[in-house]
C-alpha cells in the first residue's frame, strides 16, 4: 500500500468517524428525551392545559402547541412574501443593479444577528411605539425577522440552481422574463423554496429568546387573538426547567418539540432530494 492511498483511507476513515460520532449524539439526545419524558406523553399530555400548583407540574401543553403554530403562521406570514421577492430580485435581475451586492451584504449580516437582539428590536417597534403589547402580533414580527434572512437565502440558491439554459431558451424564443420566471423557473426551483421554507419553519418554532419579550405568556388560551399573549413550547419548555417546576414534564416537551423539528428536516431533505432529481432531468 503506497503513501497516497495510505492518506486517502485515513481521511475517509476520519470523515466517517465524523459522520457517526454526530448520528451517535443526536440518538443519544432522543434516547435520553424518550427514557426521561416518554413516559409522560399520552391523550391528557397533548390535549389538556397545564395545571397543578405550581402552574405546569400537571396537565398538558396543548394551548402551548396552539400558540406555536400561530406564532410560525404570523412569522411565515411576515417573511415569506418579502424573502421570495428579494430573492427574485437578486436571483434574476441583481445583476443589473448595484445595489444586488450591498443587499446580499445586509442579508447576510441580517444571518448573523443575535435571536435575542431582533426580539428586542421587534419589543421597540411593535410592543412599544405600535402599541401592540405583548401579543402574539408582536411575537410574529420577531419571528418573521429572524427567518427572514434564511428564507431569502434558499429561495435565491433554489432559483440559481435552475439550469440557465432555460432561461437562455425562453428569451431566444421571444418570452418575456416574467412570463419564463412564473411558467418555468419557478415550478423547477419550487422543492428548493419549500424546503427553505420548511427549513424556516423549524428555526422558529424552537426560537425561545424572541419571543420572550415579545408575545410569550406562562398561561394563555392561546385563542390565535392578535393582541393577546400566547404559550408557545419553547417558553414553556425555559420555564418548565428554570424554575425546576416538573422535569418529567420539561423532558416530554422537548420530546415533543424535538419530533417536531426532526420531522419538518426530514420533509427539507426529502424536498431537496426532489429538486436534484428535478435538475437531473
Amino acid at each position: 500500500m503506497n503513501r497516497r492511498r495510505l492518506v486517502d483511507y485515513v481521511q475517509l476513515g476520519f470523515y466517517w468517524l465524523s459522520g457517526l460520532s454526530v448520528l451517535l449524539v443526536l440518538l443519544a439526545i432522543i434516547a435520553y428525551l424518550v427514557w426521561r419524558g416518554g413516559p409522560q406523553i399520552n391523550l391528557e399530555f397533548l390535549l389538556e392545559r397545564p395545571r397543578g400548583t405550581p402552574l405546569g407540574s400537571a396537565g398538558g401543553i396543548f394551548p402551548a402547541i396552539k400558540g406555536t403554530l400561530w406564532l410560525v403562521f404570523w412569522a411565515l406570514f411576515f417573511s415569506v412574501p418579502s424573502g421570495l421577492v428579494t430573492a427574485v430580485f437578486l436571483s434574476e435581475y441583481g445583476s443589473r443593479w448595484r445595489i444586488a451586492g450591498l443587499l446580499n451584504l445586509m442579508i447576510q449580516s441580517m444571518a448573523g444577528i443575535p435571536s435575542i437582539i431582533t426580539g428586542l428590536f421587534a419589543y421597540a417597534l411593535g410592543v412599544v411605539q405600535l402599541g401592540w403589547g405583548i401579543s402574539l402580533l408582536a411575537g410574529g414580527l420577531a419571528l418573521g425577522i429572524m427567518i427572514f434572512p434564511v428564507i431569502a437565502v434558499s429561495t435565491r440558491d433554489a432559483l440559481q440552481a435552475v439550469d440557465n439554459n432555460y432561461r437562455l431558451l425562453a428569451c431566444s424564443l421571444g418570452v418575456s422574463e416574467l412570463y419564463a420566471l412564473r411558467r418555468i423557473i419557478l415550478p423547477r426551483a419550487m422543492p428548493g423554496i419549500l424546503a427553505g421554507i420548511l427549513l424556516a419553519t423549524g428555526y422558529a418554532a424552537g426560537a425561545t429568546a424572541p419571543i420572550m419579550v415579545t408575545a410569550a405568556a406562562i398561561i394563555s388560551s392561546s385563542s390565535g387573538a392578535i393582541f393577546e399573549p400566547v404559550m408557545a413550547l419553547p417558553y414553556h419548555l425555559y420555564i418548565l426547567f428554570n424554575e425546576h417546576i416538573s422535569m418529567d414534564n420539561a423532558y416530554a416537551t422537548a420530546l415533543i418539540l424535538v419530533v417536531i423539528l426532526l420531522i419538518i428536516n426530514m420533509m427539507v431533505l426529502w424536498l431537496r432530494s426532489w429538486q436534484e432529481r428535478i435538475k437531473q432531468k
